[in-house]
């Protein structure tokens, strides 16, 4: 344990280090005034940020900076403040020792010195300093392994949100963030709209050319898929099998079957080849879309259905298509615009959203 020992008087100074020696405190340093102590804690170098002793010494009574200032502006270092400072003061007057406490001091010894009560002022002050000490340790060890912990709950979260194939979100995800969406929608009165993507003759072209080349199809459509749906809000989840999800948060029924459009051709983009598909020689997906203006008395799993429902269509009418819909009970088709293989599926009009840009 180091001990820095700060008084003008060497008398006093080499009287103070021949008992700590004699009792077993080796390591002692001198200084002659508040600023040579400054500069042997360190005060002088901005980068310093340990103590260099354990415990100070100090005289009450000096020059330039007497040991009560000096005690304040030592303190007002954080890497100073949990020194113990004994005062040595030839004076006992309640008010003095009430400003040095108030200063920083911990304890104080008085002139003539007394070996025995030095050396026990000493020892409990090293104590202090000792138990601090570790309790620092284990405060910075808890934090250490408390960040850790959250750290790794943090990336265990993302690993169950996240699909492990594809690398986007999976089904869990999906149904949380829906529910989260929407009951904001409802709050807002605001439309929300959900496409179901799934991948043509996905079977066969796992026969075809084996499962690996499968796993990298369904990244590439993944890929795909989160390229067209590009909003902060907008979540692109696997569904399940070569199913897919986008959930499209404050849009209607006509941005929807834009971005299924969208998705559509930058799946044919890729040009992923598919010799056994039926619809043509690359990779095409079907969609089915459908959208509602969120009310109280609406379920998150009657967009699904209508979605899930729209999809079928689009596969019995042919795939590589987008089929639109909500969840209605009459269906009657209509072509969305000229050119696009789009279906809409409508029965009661005032059912549907609104149909417009997204």
């Amino acid at each position: 344990m180091r001990i820095l020992i700060v008084d003008d008087e060497r008398d006093i100074q080499g009287l103070l280090a021949f008992i700590l020696k004699k009792a077993g405190y080796p390591d002692v340093l001198t200084a002659r005034s508040a600023r040579e102590a400054f500069t042997q804690l360190g005060m002088d170098d901005p980068a310093c940020d340990v103590s260099p002793v354990d415990l100070l010494l100090m005289d009450v009574t000096m020059g330039e900076i007497d040991g009560i200032e000096a005690c304040r502006r030592i303190k007002a270092r954080s890497y100073l403040e949990d020194l113990p400072i004994i005062m040595i003061t030839g004076r006992t007057e309640a008010e003095l020792l009430m400003v040095a406490f108030d200063a920083g001091a911990m304890d104080y010894i008085t002139k003539p010195l007394n070996k025995v009560e030095l050396l026990a002022r000493v020892r409990s002050a090293l104590h202090l300093k000792h138990e601090m000490d570790r309790r620092k340790a284990r405060e910075q060890e808890l934090l250490r392994v408390t960040q850790q912990l959250a750290a790794a709950n943090e990336q265990l979260a993302q690993l169950a949100a996240v699909d492990g194939l594809t690398g986007i979100a999976n089904r869990r995800q999906f149904d949380k963030v829906l529910h989260q969406e929407w009951g904001t929608a409802i709050q807002a009165a605001t439309s929300m709209s959900l496409i179901l993507v799934d991948v043509d003759h996905f079977k066969a072209f796992n026969d075809t050319y084996g499962h690996p080349h499968g796993d990298s199809c369904l990244q590439r459509v993944a890929g795909a898929l989160v390229h067209a749906a590009s909003r902060p809000r907008d979540l692109v989840a696997r569904y399940g099998g070569e199913e897919f999800v986008i959930l499209l948060p404050n849009t209607d029924l006509g941005g929807a079957a834009v971005v299924a459009e969208r998705v559509r051709d930058a799946v044919a983009a890729q040009a992923i080849a598919h010799a056994r598909s039926s619809v043509g020689p690359c990779v095409t997906v079907s969609m089915g879309v459908a959208a509602a203006r969120l009310r109280p008395d609406l379920q998150p799993e009657a967009l699904v259905a209508a979605a899930d429902q729209a999809l079928y269509q689009a596969k019995q009418a042919g795939r590589n298509r987008v089929s639109v819909a909500a969840p209605l009970d009459e269906v009657v088709a209509l072509q969305t615009h000229p050119g696009a293989s789009s279906t809409v599926f409508l029965a009661d009009v005032t059912e549907l959203c609104d149909v417009g840009a997204a």
